[in-house]
């Protein structure tokens, strides 16, 4: 499993979807061998669809010519229920908000699903709280551990 540890930090998450990718051969088996990054990609709607930008899928060592290009746009394939549903979430005059995926994995089924997450940009000052709440819920664990011994 790939992580967008990005995320997490910079976004508020307001409604996650799981969402299937439209891979090639050689796309598939460089996620299997983890040489994936999702750190500094977004999701764009196009035609009615919804694609995945500047996801680096690392080209396979042994695919010779049949080789896929790393930064392509890849398709999501998600239910038009979905679609229509992000699209809503998407529209002009809605600041900050954007979709961001959120994990990369491989179902029971051998299938590359990505999470994504219809989110929102946190401010400066949403960081340093989230910062100061771990910090204390650290310090918690840590006395109560303590107190135990």
């Amino acid at each position: 499993m790939v992580r967008n540890k990005k995320a997490r930090k910079n976004y508020n998450f307001l409604e996650n979807f799981t969402a299937g990718i439209q891979l090639v051969g050689s796309e598939i088996k460089s996620i299997r061998e983890g040489d994936v990054s999702i750190n500094d990609s977004y999701c764009i709607m196009e035609d009615g669809d919804i694609f995945v930008k500047d996801m680096h899928i690392k080209e396979y060592k042994q695919a010779s010519t049949q080789n896929h290009e790393p930064k392509r746009l890849r398709k999501l394939l998600l239910s038009k229920k979905e679609i229509r549903k992000i699209e809503k979430s998407l529209q002009p005059g809605k600041s900050g908000i954007t979709v961001v995926p959120v994990s990369l994995f491989i179902n029971e089924r051998g299938w590359a699903k990505l999470n994504i997450s219809i989110s929102q940009g946190k401010k400066d000052y949403d960081k340093r709280r989230d910062i100061k709440e771990r910090d204390i819920d650290l310090n918690t664990q840590r006395t109560l551990k303590n107190v135990r011994k």
